[in-house]
């Protein structure tokens, strides 16, 4: 339905005596500004009638005009909200009549069955928008929240242009001439520089735009014939992990003014690592890709969505994002495509298993007929232990390093493993030991506070109900560069988490030149090592590194440290569950796309989930494009 029909059809069903003063798209949603009091407190109502008519999400907003004073609406919230709440700020979207009320316990200002909410809307006429203040102060999430709240006039015109767009009228001559296509512009039969574009005969997706582990110099293949930034219609990215977002800045860099989708946590860590990536360019001489300004820019055009909310993002295409267990707000994307036309379910990467941290990945799509999924640990042989082996592993190691005097050095992404490492330590009744973590780790746990709500179901229990917080014990130190020395000098014993999880860089680089030449000392990797890295080469058995030193000098660093790997704490999947989740999804794929792994792995796990599922299986090179329809 053209825009103009919508719009149209909606006004046509609003009640005579809404007093709508202002109706516009907002992205996929259609917002009316109404200037009467009754219709705002008791839209809900005819809203759903329209929403059922239309198939259009629907919010209604105070016009300007109707809202209580500013300063009276602080005191009223102050008076109806519990003490107990923990309110930290309230400040107010005037464009989109909005109030947001930060607390550190947003369930008591929602109330039981929406109650407090209801009455704060009633009393003050403005629509109420809650945010839980991290439990950890986050630089990172204050200033996403700042930058969005400060650019509320550009984003509501952007976001009105993207509603045009999306809702814009496409001409559909003949069904059976319509077409699906897929073109990898990364991470074919390779792991990193993610990079997916989905195409229609009328729209151009992209999903995920990263860069190789430890290589700004391995872009995604953004100069193929297929892709035009021009006629890109939107970005979807499914978690933050470098390989996976890094280039993401360098589309608005280079000209994209479309949006970017992701969950809220998701956005919120892709500005961290991304300002990270920007700095390790400038560290290592590297090309710089993009500066820090065009994060900014990822930022205004960012728009966050639920799991499990169905939102347009293009004229012919329905995007569904569904948990992938893999880091916070990691997931799994669904394109619908067409009037049935097609459905595509991206895995990204995922664990089908549960974590610590996380609740295994979701597989209750009710229609999947291309299935493109991850091949990290895809090859025949990789077989995780069982979650109580990997964790008694773990301690093992833990325990005999401890003991003998000696500190463990965890080589850790800021984002995932560490966190898993620290709820795991936290769950260890009696367990006293001090655990040091340098790098993003400490940022990217306090971006974790701020969300609990993408937990595992059982760490939100914890967290809800019994107000455990494990990532508020007081075993965690944070370190600053100016006190690594005093870590290092200790006698004590002690853990250490530090990025980079690869060792192509870091914190934690440091610490092995300073630890290396102690036996005592243990290097325990927890994550998966990328072919190439030193990482990978430690783990194959090198002993000696070249080590350049601050005068520019390479020296060989002797490794007299013990090294061990802690095997099945990565937020993949093994070749197991990767198997069990395409034997666990409602809908059959009639198709398989194997991707996100090394050549030989994606080749296995291509045939034999081909002999497995009867699907017609694949496992594309870069730069192949495979039609879907």
């Amino acid at each position: 339905m053209a825009t103009s029909n919508i719009l149209k059809e909606l006004e046509e069903r609003l009640p005579k005596d809404a007093k709508i003063s202002e109706v516009k798209f907002e992205g996929s949603e259609i917002v009316i500004y109404t200037k009467s009091t009754d219709f705002f407190i008791n839209a809900e109502g005819p809203v759903k009638e329209i929403v059922r008519a239309i198939k259009k999400r629907v919010e209604v907003r105070p016009d300007l005009s109707i809202t209580v004073d500013p300063e009276k609406t602080k005191e009223i919230i102050g008076k109806i909200v519990p003490e107990e709440a923990g309110v930290k700020a309230i400040y107010f979207e005037p464009e989109l009549g909005k109030v947001i009320i930060e607390a550190q316990k947003p369930g008591l200002v929602i109330g039981k069955g929406g109650e407090t909410y209801r009455q704060i809307k009633a009393e003050t006429f403005w629509l109420p928008k809650i945010e839980r203040a991290p439990a950890i102060s986050s630089d990172i999430v204050r200033a996403v929240r700042n930058l969005l709240h400060s650019e509320i006039d550009y984003r509501k015109k952007f976001l009105n242009k993207v509603g045009q767009k999306i809702n814009s009228e496409i001409e559909i001559l003949d069904k059976e001439k319509e077409w699906v296509r897929l073109t990898m512009l990364g991470a074919g039969r390779q792991v990193g520089r993610s990079c997916i574009l989905v195409q229609t005969r009328h729209s151009n997706v992209l999903l995920d735009c990263g860069a190789s582990p430890g290589s700004a110099e391995e872009p995604p293949y953004l100069d193929a014939p297929e892709f035009n930034i021009e006629k890109l219609d939107a970005v979807v990215i499914s978690h933050s992990h470098i390989d996976h977002m890094a280039h993401l800045p360098w589309l608005y860099d280079n000209g994209y003014t479309g949006p970017v989708y992701s969950t809220a946590p998701v956005r919120d860590l892709s500005v961290l690592l991304a300002l990270d990536y920007v700095d390790i360019m400038h560290k290592n001489g590297s090309k710089i890709v993009y500066q820090k300004k065009a994060v900014e820019k990822m930022v205004k055009h960012s728009v966050a969505l639920d799991y499990g909310e169905v939102s347009d993002i293009a004229p012919d295409i329905r995007l569904t994002l569904q948990p992938a267990g893999h880091l916070l707000g990691s997931s799994q994307i669904h394109l619908h495509i067409g009037d049935g036309l097609h459905n595509l379910v991206y895995t990204g990467d995922f664990k089908f298993a549960p974590t610590r941290l996380l609740d295994p990945a979701f597989t209750d799509w009710q229609r999947v007929e291309t299935l493109v999924m991850e091949a990290t640990y895809g090859g025949q042989k990789n077989i995780f232990p069982r979650r109580e082996e990997i964790e008694a592993n773990f301690w093992d190691i833990l325990d005999r390093t401890l003991q003998r005097g000696g500190k463990v050095v965890i080589p850790s992404f800021a984002v995932g493993r560490a966190q898993e490492m620290m709820v795991t330590i936290a769950s260890k009744e009696g367990f006293n030991y001090p655990v040091y973590m340098e790098g993003m780790v400490w940022d990217a746990t306090a971006i974790h506070t701020a969300y609990p709500e993408y937990l595992s179901k059982t760490l939100q229990r914890d967290i809800f109900r019994y107000g455990k917080n494990p990532f508020l014990s007081d075993i965690f130190k944070r370190v600053t560069p100016k006190e690594r020395q005093s870590v290092i000098d200790s006698s004590e014993p002690a853990v250490i988490i530090a990025t980079s999880g690869m060792l192509t860089g870091g914190p934690v680089m440091e610490y092995i030149k300073a630890l290396a030449s102690d036996a005592r000392n243990t290097l325990m990797f927890v994550g998966y090592q990328a072919e190439g890295t030193l990482g990978r080469r430690i783990q194959k058995g090198w002993t000696e590194l070249p080590m350049r030193g601050e005068d520019g000098r390479v020296r060989t660093l002797k490794l007299e440290m013990q090294i061990e790997t802690a095997h099945g704490f990565t937020g993949h999947s093994d070749r197991s569950q990767l198997v069990n989740y395409v034997r666990r999804l409602r809908g059959k794929p009639e198709r398989i796309i194997v991707n996100h792994g090394e050549p030989r792995r994606c080749m296995e796990l291509a045939r034999d989930l081909g002999r497995l599922s009867r699907a017609e299986t694949f496992a594309p090179q870069n730069l192949e494009t495979i039609r879907m329809n």
